[in-house]
């Protein structure tokens, strides 16, 4: 008997999971391979074992779907159609002939390096948020949004007994609401958007009610909490000295700029801030895909133009679960058919093609709307740190613009290190970019992670 074909597939989220689930009933030997010790994702997160946590699902609010991915994934792992390796960080994939290698470093210490081989390749890596800098942001107490509600979810801790949720975009109501239901005063959420504007997107919203009680349902918590919702408005300073004390919230006028007199000082402990999310793509970039803007390019099957590797999730675009669960389960379908030699069947994915048209036009009217202020740039003090690896402020940055020449992210990184630590400018490249007054440029690295140099001299192991 011949071997199943072999699938990797790269992300335990909502579309690596689902993606796993429809190649493995299909036929197809997969294996997942993820860095958390759990599935889940960042959207499935779970809080350790350890914490005896009672209501697990009080967290979620899609805790349902995630049970049966969950069990899905446990039925087909002890039916060996499915291997999950937990705690395998992926740093490379490269291609060997006709097939893939998935190079990944083992466990907490990740001083070890496996390869797992696949005849073709997910990527389903999510995304990661972006953070504009502004005075006080490094202190001690500011920490992104996403990273507010993850310390949530899985240490069940509050980054603060007082908070404010600051920036744009969807995810500051959930965090809002989960701290405040977990005991936080929540002083504030500061939006930068006008959800007025969604006005103009009126015909794309009334199609997806769901999404829109979704709204509702944080907004009524938010009235419940009683917590002050402030929009067009932004956090522009951060104040304390051992560690964040209080922030200023300012409004800002239909170009961005601060109105003068407008500044409130707000006592907090903790500031969740976030500009919403950019995709990872560093794996799809290596191996040479095309990137459409900042995301993965795709066609109706989720394959890039790379053959034999597909993407589906935040990687090909932000849209939130429900978005990368169809563009999963589609990507799988794909996946085990093209394996098999056949072309899917279009009629197999097609409710999960529907809803993925829908919400990528959904969420395309949400990021219209919910983008940083124009002006931003104008509040960051030249002594504002902007690469915090290296220790690269502003006016760094600036000078090596105005008056060394720099035209482009590169020679800026070059020019000044910003971009050269630790993040590989994962977290400051946007504001680089925007300081610099160019568009942000992708970075083909070999390696998506720090890689020690013993694992590069040695030959690594098989993990299956």
């Amino acid at each position: 008997m011949s071997e199943r074909p072999r699938l990797a597939v790269i992300g335990a989220g909502p579309a690596g999971l689902a993606a796993a689930l429809a190649a493995a009933a299909r036929g197809a030997a997969v294996t997942l391979v993820d860095a958390a010790p759990d599935a889940g994702g960042q959207f499935y997160r779970q809080p350790a074992a350890g914490l005896g946590a009672r209501r697990p699902g009080a967290l979620h609010h899609q805790w349902r779907t995630w049970e049966r991915l969950r069990d899905g994934l446990a039925t087909h792992v002890g039916a060996g159609r499915i291997t999950h390796l937990t705690e395998h960080h992926v740093w490379c994939v490269e291609r060997e002939s006709a097939a893939f290698a998935v190079h990944a470093l083992l466990g907490p210490e990740q001083e070890e390096s496996v390869v797992v081989r696949a005849d073709a390749v997910l990527l389903a890596t999510g995304g990661y948020e972006k953070v504009l800098p502004f005075p006080g942001w490094t202190l001690p107490g500011v920490v992104t949004a996403g990273g507010a509600q993850a310390m949530l979810k899985s240490g069940l801790v509050l980054p603060g007994r007082t908070a404010v949720v600051a920036g744009t975009g969807p995810l500051l109501m959930p965090v809002a609401v989960g701290l405040a239901a977990a005991g936080a005063k929540v002083a504030a959420l500061v939006e930068s958007a006008d959800p007025k504007d969604l006005v103009r997107h009126a015909r794309v919203l009334a199609a997806h009610p769901d999404k829109l009680a979704e709204g509702a349902r944080y907004a009524a918590e938010l009235a419940r909490h009683r917590v002050k919702v402030q929009v067009r408005h932004t956090v522009v300073a951060a104040h304390g000295t051992d560690r964040l004390e209080a922030v200023t919230v300012a409004a800002l006028d239909t170009d961005g700029r601060v109105r003068e007199g407008s500044e409130r000082r707000v006592a907090c402990d903790s500031l969740a801030v976030g500009h919403g999310m950019l995709p990872h793509t560093d794996l799809a970039e290596t191996l040479g895909c095309r990137l459409d803007g900042v995301s993965v390019a795709v066609d109706d099957e989720q394959r890039t133009d790379v053959p034999g590797v597909w993407a589906a999730g935040e990687a090909t675009g932000i849209g939130g679960a429900a978005l990368s669960l169809a563009e999963g389960r589609i990507a799988g379908l794909s996946i085990a058919a093209r394996l098999d030699s056949r072309a899917p069947e279009p009629s197999s994915y097609a409710r999960a093609a529907k809803a993925r048209s829908g919400l990528r036009e959904f969420f395309a009217a949400v990021d219209n709307v919910c983008t940083p202020p124009d002006r931003w740039v104008e509040r960051v003090g030249d002594d504002t740190l902007v690469c915090r690896c290296e220790e690269v402020p502003a006016a760094a940055i600036r000078e090596a613009v105005d008056e060394l020449g720099a035209g482009d992210v590169r020679t800026v990184k070059l020019l000044t290190r910003a971009g050269m630590g630790w993040c590989q400018g994962r977290m400051c490249g946007p504001a680089v970019a925007g300081l610099a007054g160019c568009a942000p440029t992708p970075a083909r690295r070999p390696f998506a992670r720090p890689v020690p140099l013993g694992v590069l001299a040695r030959e690594p192991g098989e993990a299956v």
